[in-house]
Formats: structure tokens, sequence, C-alpha cells
């Protein structure tokens, strides 16, 4: 029997031309789209996505649809509750509840208080509120290719929005913990650089209000390990009177495969933990869990109310969610197939010396391609091709990393060897036509 790969067929170039063509005079040009010939998606199921023509595509880069597209627990408890009763926070319902303390038992005792949004981006924003009501502090320390969100104050902490980013007096970037071009201790180079930052700070007559990073680094690279590195700096950060926000939206919900949160494999405690687009499977539901006396000192002074986060359709469906990781032992999963996807990836390595770095963990790996010799200049302009190839050819992947030429894989959890095998069959097709 012939994979969905193989029997995929080409979207019409028709098609796709009235669809931009309509964006461009609906949306405007502030709009992206992934691919040089973007795809249109009309269905998906599991790992796979479908376009208007029935061809198949096998995505290793979606972590939104965490437990997979449309999956039918989830979608059977969405809809199910829609047909019953949505609103919102003001009024009691026991979704909520039972959503909250199910969530909580995921985290470790002292994170036991949940707050609900509707997005990533408002997390990492209303986290920053929290962090700088209860220090009554200023300043943010994030790494120097980040990204936590588009709101207004979420922007300012996003240098990976591109070259139209302007760092704000209060923000200082520090370097993500490079184990590819990094020197000797990784952990030793991240806190001394959180520590110039905040001293750097004490010198403008600004106090540190929190250290902000995505647990992963994923959009500076993707760098997991070893683990434990961020400890230092995390000790030395609450030691100066700031908090620890550590960014879940990518690293969370078992992707890494030892932890349920990438906080956890290194060994640290944050003051706030934030999540985003897996929390829903593709609903969108956001939301944060911090300690009670950061919440309390906040609720004393100030009001929150965010009318679409925690309505009884969300909480059912991030229960769902909650449920699918837990009974499809997805963790597992992403550990074994990540491990056994890196392994094939190294292989591979030796036959192609443009791949420069292949690091990851659980589901969520990144393969560095570098131009030729020994200088390990990073090559976008080749990962560019790769990720295009491959869109041509039924897989679909992305690329990250300041050179943007990090291929970065990143699948929904049900990701299997069978599919991790697809995977890099059409990834060394690839890189002989490309390279």
């Amino acid at each position: 029997m012939s994979s969905p790969v193989e029997s995929r067929r080409r979207i019409s170039g028709a098609s796709a031309g009235t669809l931009l063509e309509r964006r461009a005079h609906a949306l405007g040009s502030a709009y992206r789209l992934f691919y040089d010939r973007p795809v249109h998606l009309v269905r998906g199921e599991g790992v796979w996505l479908y376009d208007a023509q029935g061809g198949a595509y096998l995505d290793a880069y979606n972590n939104v649809p965490v437990v997979g597209h449309c999956h039918p627990r989830v979608v059977e408890a969405l809809s199910g509750q829609a047909a019953i009763l949505n609103t919102h926070t003001r009024y009691l319902h026991e979704s909520i509840l039972d959503y909250a303390e199910n969530l909580l038992a995921t985290y470790p005792a002292e994170l036991n208080r949940v707050m609900l949004t509707g997005s990533g981006s408002e997390s990492n924003d209303l986290a920053l509120r929290l962090a700088r009501h209860y220090t009554g502090a200023e300043g943010i320390i994030v790494t120097r290719h980040a990204y936590h969100g588009n709101t207004s104050v979420t922007a300012e902490i996003s240098p990976a929005l591109g070259p139209s980013y302007r760092r704000p007096p209060h923000v200082r970037l520090v370097d993500a913990p490079d184990t590819y071009r990094g020197h000797g201790d990784v952990a030793a180079r991240f806190v001394q650089d959180v520590d110039e930052a905040i001293k750097d700070m004490a010198a403008h007559g600004i106090r540190p209000a929190a250290l902000l990073v995505d647990t992963v680094f994923s959009s500076d690279g993707l760098f997991t390990d070893p683990a434990g590195f961020l400890a230092p700096a995390i000790e030395l950060v609450q030691r100066a009177g700031a908090l620890f926000i550590a960014d879940e939206v990518q690293g969370g919900f078992g992707r890494c495969g030892t932890d349920m949160w990438g906080f956890q494999r290194h060994g640290v405690m944050p003051d706030l933990a934030t999540m985003g687009k897996p929390m829903g499977n593709g609903h969108p539901m956001a939301g944060l869990v911090a300690r009670s006396e950061i919440i309390d000192a906040f609720g004393r002074d100030c009001r929150y109310f965010n009318t679409f986060a925690g309505n009884p359709v969300s909480c059912v469906v991030g229960m769902a969610v909650l449920d699918v990781i837990r009974d499809e032992n997805l963790m597992q999963r992403a550990l074994q197939t990540g491990d056994a996807l890196r392994v094939s990836l190294r292989e591979m390595m030796a036959r192609y010396p443009r791949m420069g770095d292949v690091r990851g963990a659980g589901l969520f790996t990144a393969l560095e391609l570098v131009e030729p010799g020994d200088e390990r200049k990073p090559d976008g302009k080749l990962a560019h091709l790769i990720v295009n190839d491959m869109r041509e050819h039924g897989v679909l992947i992305g690329s990250a990393g300041p050179g943007g030429n990090v291929l970065k894989v990143r699948p929904p959890l049900v990701f299997s060897e069978d599919d991790a095998r697809l995977l890099c069959e059409a990834l060394e097709a690839s890189m002989g036509r490309c390279v």
C-alpha cells in the first residue's frame, strides 16, 4: 500500500492564485504564508494534512495540534459542550474548576494557581504584568532571538520579529546557550550574560522584574542540552529579587518526552509558567500558572477579566487534550520517536557534511545546515531550499534561528517511528536534490 506522501497530488496553480489575490485584497500585506508555493489545506487527521485536490502532507512541523489534527476525543468534547452552554467566568461553572485542578496536578505543588487567556501572547503579556506588579520593578531579560508574542508588550521582548525590532530601555538581550558554536560551559556562559544584564540595568537605574525564556529556546535555534544548564541563571535571577517566567508554549505538554514541562528538565522552579498553542489542540486557549502569593498580590490591587478565557467549551477541550496525552502515553511516544529520529539524522550527517548539528529533546528536533568548510557558517539559503523542496514532496517542516538555517521538526505527539522514517527518507532525497 502506498503512503499518503507517495499518492499525493499537486494543488492547481489557478486555485492558489485566486486565493492569494483574495488574501491580498481582504487581509493586506501584514500576513505571511509558509513556503514559496503556499499550501491550500482543507482537512487534517492525525499527522496528515490534505490539500484541496486530496494530496497528503506529512505534518512534521505543527505543535499546535499536539495530540494530532482533529483528534476524535477533542472534537467530541468541543461539539458536545458547544451544544449545551458556552459563557464566561463571571458565572459559576464546573468545567473551569475541573480543568484548573487537573492542569495544576501536572505542575509542582508550588505553582498552585491558574489564570486563563486566549493566546500565548496574552499569557506572556499577563505574566509580565504580574511580575512587575509583584516586584515593583520594570526590567526584563530575554534571549537575543526570542519570540514571546505579538501584543505591544510582548513584541517589545521578541527580537525574532525582524529588523524593525527596537529594544526598549527596560529590556536586556542575552545570547542563547548555543551548544553548537559556544565554547566551554554553556551554563557558566549563560549565567554570566544574565549577571551582566542585571548589572547593566542597575547602572541605568533599572531593577529587574523577570527573566523570561522559552525553555527549549526554539526561536533561537533549539537548545535543550545539557539538562540543568538553566539552573545557575535562575538562581541568580531569583536572588536578585526578580522572577523567572518559563515560556512553555513550545516546550510544554510533554513535547520533551521526559517531563510534562520544559523547565522540569533543568530541575528549576519558575515563579510563573505560560502556555499557549497546544493547550486546546488548535482551539484558541492559553494560560499561565503561578505561585499563589503572586496572584494574590495582583488580585488585591487589580481586576482581571477575559471574556473568552476559561469558557466551558475551552475548558472541556483542554481536559480532553490532557486526557489524551495521558491515556495514549504520548510523552513516552515523543521520547522514543524523537530519539529514533535523531539517531537516523546523525547517521545521515556522515553522508552530508552540510548537516552541521542535530539536537533536540523528545519530539522537537533541530538540524543545523552550514556552508562548506569548518567555520560553521549558517546556510539559510540551503535551509530555505530544503523546506520548500520537502513541501513539494509532501512533507512539512520549518526553519528557525537567527540565520534561518536550522530545520525545525516539531510534529504532533502522535508522530510514530514509521512517520519518522518517512520524514528521513524525504529529507535524504531533498538533500540529494538541493545540495
